[in-house]
């Protein structure tokens, strides 16, 4: 670091300016003399001549304006460098004591990274914790109850199963096993439930939806909080038997825009989730077309107030099914 210029410490005047007083005062000595010796250019009893006068000023003055115009120029380079100096030393001072303070006060580095780390470890388990409390996480109270086997199943016959034993599934024990049970006190919705898994098609559906409303979920998705436009039964009924196009945009009925753009985000990078979201669409699809054939408008009305529904409403508008 280079030293500030010194002042005099009598008068406050640096070499510069001792330097520019010196011409400046050499100058006027040496035009004053100048102008007395040169003979004068009028002739006696001639009058005053204002402009050779000024022209002399000039001569004299300016040259010594412009030298103390250097000079101040100067002793404000001078000041700034100085301050420059001063705030620098200030600067690398500070600097100093906060190094030694950081170097005896604070933790090692590779121990404040550990430190960080453990701190964001504790913020995700507490986050997961508090998603897997919420009642709403649905896959907590989806895990169904293993099917009971019949005591006599050794005497069925020859190619017959358990399932081809059971009576076909009601469609009020579908719509409700596909809703899904409330909570935990729902004994209804637990019953219909284990109904719908002793049936190999309604099993189908009720495993796919479980996956799709789980993986839903760790996007923090839940089909209660949605709010679907309704639709027609009759809209439903064209749509199993197959129609598609503009007409079946009302089916989409989901329109939470974050839930829509979440999803189709993840259907673009997550491999898995594209093809369970596709998987369940499939199944959906084929029991809406068995399901149509033998159902009241009322069963479709309430088919499509259940928690699956919503979930192939949300799902089939983020794959463009009902474009």
């Amino acid at each position: 670091m280079t030293q500030p210029p010194t002042r005099d410490p009598a008068d406050g005047i640096t070499r510069t300016e001792r330097i520019a007083a010196g011409l400046a005062l050499g100058w006027i000595i040496a035009v004053g003399l100048f102008f007395w010796l040169l003979p004068p250019a009028r002739q006696p009893g001639a009058s005053f001549d204002s402009l050779r006068f000024v022209l002399i000023l000039i001569a004299i003055f300016m040259p010594v304006a412009m030298i103390w115009v250097a000079a101040a120029a100067a002793r404000s380079a001078r000041i700034m460098r100085e301050e420059s100096f001063r705030v620098q030393s200030a600067i690398d001072g500070m600097r100093q004591t906060y190094l030694a303070e950081r170097a005896k006060a604070t933790p090692e580095p590779v121990m404040e990274k550990k430190l960080d780390e453990i701190a964001e470890a504790t913020k995700k388990t507490e986050s997961a914790m508090s998603r897997f409390a919420s009642r709403r996480e649905v896959s907590r109270m989806i895990v169904p109850q293993p099917a009971p086997q019949p005591a006599d199943q050794q005497n069925l016959p020859l190619g017959t199963s358990a399932e081809d034993m059971d009576p076909p599934l009601e469609r009020p024990d579908l719509i409700r096993a596909l809703n899904f049970p409330d909570d935990e006190n729902d004994r209804d919705g637990f019953a219909a439930l284990r109904r719908a898994l002793r049936d190999r098609n309604a099993r189908k559906l009720v495993q796919a939806s479980q996956d799709v409303l789980t993986l839903l979920s760790q996007d923090g998705i839940y089909m209660d909080d949605m709010r679907p436009d309704p639709a027609s039964a009759s809209l439903w009924r064209r749509f199993a038997k197959g129609e598609r196009g503009p007409t079946m945009e009302t089916l989409g009925a989901i329109r939470d825009r974050a839930a829509i753009a979440l999803t189709t985000g993840r259907m673009r990078e997550d491999a898995i989730f594209r093809d369970t979201v596709h998987h369940f669409l499939r199944k959906f699809d084929q029991m809406l077309v068995t399901f149509e054939d033998r159902a009241t408008d009322t069963d479709m009305l309430e088919l499509a107030e259940t928690r699956t529904a919503r979930a192939f409403m949300l799902l089939g508008r983020a794959t463009g099914t009902f474009d």
